[in-house]
């Protein structure tokens, strides 16, 4: 299976700080957070991937191709550790990058990839979300699609301020998936099917670009993906499914913050530290 990572926002929720890097690029703690988004890809058996970027994204090309003059200075320096770090981010995956040339959307930017992914079932993975879990998510939801054969969306329960920043689902439950019966981008609260907020991880069939061909500008005046599957459920069934594991939401500064502060937290080197630290300002 190919993974699909959509990176061509603008990231205006965070400026003035993306004016001249993606926010993909953003460091979540010790790494950019798309990073941790390909090696979920990779933990989960994923290794081809396309990456959509958009003008002003050639940091990202570089972050994952060699640095052949920074390696030989480390080299000659001894610095290993580094060395090996440096190594293995190059080696990762196969990674492919394609530009999506204006900005209309999330579904948009998936049906870039129709080529790539051509008549196979595929991932999709959005990079303004880390998930941490012993089985990764985009791995539980393979697991998903392979038992059901159908198109699986990564959910879980948000809180009702935050409903209208996600897509909800209405669904009836199944066993350890909810068969989705509607879905509705960014709903006020008190529209809202229900408080399952999908979570930016996909398994898709590419029955889906043929869906996103029919899909008219909705909110914000883009091309919804959210939109297209509820084209897509008309066709086949889709499930969602809760998935078991951390997420963090680095959506806008302050869950970026935060996300950063927690893994930190979790870190063996300087968790300690950092815990103290916090400790200790919140005192003063």
């Amino acid at each position: 299976m190919k993974a699909v990572i959509p990176a061509a926002g603008l990231g205006t929720r965070f400026l003035p700080i993306t004016k001249a890097q993606p926010k993909e690029m953003l460091p979540v703690y010790d790494k950019p957070a798309i990073q941790y988004v390909v090696e979920e890809a990779v933990a989960s058996g994923i290794e081809d991937i396309l990456i959509i970027t958009g003008r002003g994204k050639r940091a990202i090309e570089d972050h994952f191709d060699r640095a052949v003059e920074l390696e030989l200075v480390l080299n000659s320096a001894g610095k290993s550790d580094y060395l090996k770090q440096l190594e293995g981010i190059s080696n990762l995956a196969s990674i492919h990058f394609i530009r999506q040339k204006e900005q209309r959307g999330l579904g948009d930017a998936v049906y870039c990839a129709r080529r790539y992914v051509g008549n196979e079932p595929f991932a999709v993975l959005l990079g303004d979300t880390i998930t941490i879990a012993k089985v990764p998510c985009t791995k539980q939801l393979i697991n998903v699609f392979e038992r059901y054969s159908s198109s699986v969306i990564a959910v879980e329960k948000v809180g009702r301020e935050k409903i209208s920043s996600y897509g909800i689902i209405k669904g009836k439950k199944t066993g350890e998936v909810y068969k989705i019966e509607d879905l509705v981008e960014k709903p006020r609260p008190k529209e809202a099917p229900s408080d399952l907020g999908i979570i930016g991880r996909y398994i898709l069939t590419p029955e889906i670009f043929e869906c996103i061909e029919k899909v008219k500008p909705g909110v914000g005046g883009e091309i919804q993906l959210t939109d297209a599957l509820r084209i897509l459920k008309e066709k086949q069934e889709i499930y969602a499914y809760e998935f078991k594991g951390k997420r963090y939401d680095i959506g806008n500064k302050l869950d970026w913050l935060k996300s950063s502060i927690e893994i930190a937290l979790n870190n063996e080197e300087i968790g300690n530290e950092l815990r103290a630290y916090l400790r200790k300002i919140l005192k003063s």
